[in-house]
């Protein structure tokens, strides 16, 4: 009798602990952002409300850190609903930003929101 894989998991470094409870949330991303990958952080545009990958020079309100996309997401099309960590602790040099963002850019923010940020060991 033959095994069937059902799924998989492969280590990215992403969570950097359990001391801080990882809440998720629905977010809703913005369509024409093509794929947002796993760690990517979102910020929300003030007049929709939708999830948009956040770039400091960013100006429609997705500037502001609040979030981190669990798991790759298309949005080339349409908008989607994604499921995101809303608290928790995460490696900094695990996450992705838009434009010249750095985790440094948005530590503060993201804090003030309930993801906090620890260097890789």
């Amino acid at each position: 009798m033959g095994y069937e894989v059902l799924g998989s998991v492969t280590y990215d470094n992403l969570i950097a602990g359990t001391e801080i409870e990882l809440l998720t949330t629905g977010v809703t991303l913005a369509a024409g952002q093509g794929v947002v990958k796993r760690g990517t952080v979102i910020g929300k545009v003030s007049t929709t409300g939708k999830g948009k990958v956040t770039d400091k020079a960013n100006t429609d309100g997705s500037q502001v850190a609040k979030y981190v996309v669990i798991q790759d997401v298309d949005t080339t099309d349409s908008d989607v609903m994604a499921v995101c960590y809303k608290t928790g602790l995460f490696n900094r040099g695990a996450l992705k930003f838009g434009g010249l963002s750095t985790a440094e850019d948005h530590e503060d923010e993201l804090r003030n929101a309930g993801i906090f940020l620890k260097d890789e060991l």
